[in-house]
């Protein structure tokens, strides 16, 4: 009997720390987007092409229920000029969203190659005022996606090419998933004005600073987690990372 507690009792703390994944889903806009979570963060990765904007909302079905007023997403503008925020509410359909007060989303990762962007962000499940909330367990979340045919987010991307809908079912993190995103390296938040933080600091050897034109501005032993960039003038910098197990990392930055 006490055997068969303690097993009931170790299969709900694991259910506990539990992580669950979207997987990497293909949408019909050429995107491609994964939600994952943990008992404490969404993360989500999300795909399309590097000249267009690319945004998803959560919640709503059909094809106006998504971005009925009040609904929540996020949108990556390409145009920085015009980027206002990630975090965006809708106002319903035709009529351009508008970023939240409160910008609850960090982008920890955004990258180029082959025309292709693929951006890494995050935030916490239950978000700020008028946020969707995300559980962390194996219910199905709906979304609705547009891709831009501009870098003008008041483009709501109308043609059955530049939106769509979908309803993603979850599954626990594989193991092996779970122990590579564990040593991952992120910088945060990025752009950063006075510090970044490093995810798994503890793995970082030393780290080499380059401007975008290649030439080392500074070399850093990372006490901590955080790194005081203050003196770096704004502009694109690259971190070339050596981890204690002698392997090369790169990590670009963006300082503002």
């Amino acid at each position: 009997m006490k055997k068969v507690l303690l097993s009931i009792t170790l299969a709900l703390a694991n259910l506990a720390f539990a992580q669950f994944t979207t997987g990497t889903v293909s949408l019909s806009t050429g995107m491609t987007v994964k939600i994952n979570t943990s008992p404490t963060t969404v993360t989500m990765t999300l795909t399309g092409p590097d000249t267009s904007y690319l945004g998803v909302g959560f919640g709503g079905t059909g094809t106006t229920g998504g971005m009925a007023a009040g609904a929540d997403g996020f949108i990556y503008n390409v145009n920085s000029t015009a980027n206002t925020g990630l975090d965006y509410t809708f106002s319903g359909v035709g009529i351009p969203p508008s970023a939240d007060p409160a910008q609850d989303w960090t982008i920890t990762s955004n990258t180029t190659s082959g025309g292709t962007r693929t951006i890494v962000a995050t935030r916490s499940l239950a978000g700020g005022a008028g946020d969707t909330v995300f559980a962390n367990n194996t219910s199905s979340i709906n979304i609705f996606y547009a891709k831009g045919a501009s870098t003008t987010i008041a483009n709501h991307g109308f043609g059955t090419a530049n939106r769509g809908y979908a309803v993603l079912s979850r599954a626990v993190l594989g193991t092996s998933e779970t122990a590579a995103e564990s040593k991952k390296l992120i910088l945060f938040p990025n752009p950063a004005r006075e510090t970044v933080s490093i995810k798994n600091a503890d793995l970082i050897k030393s780290i080499d600073i380059y401007e975008s034109a290649g030439r080392k501005v500074r070399s850093v032993k990372p006490d901590g987690e955080t790194i005081n960039v203050r003196d770096l003038k704004p502009g694109t910098y690259y971190f070339e990372i050596t981890l204690k197990d002698g392997s090369l990392s790169f990590e670009k930055l963006i300082k503002e």
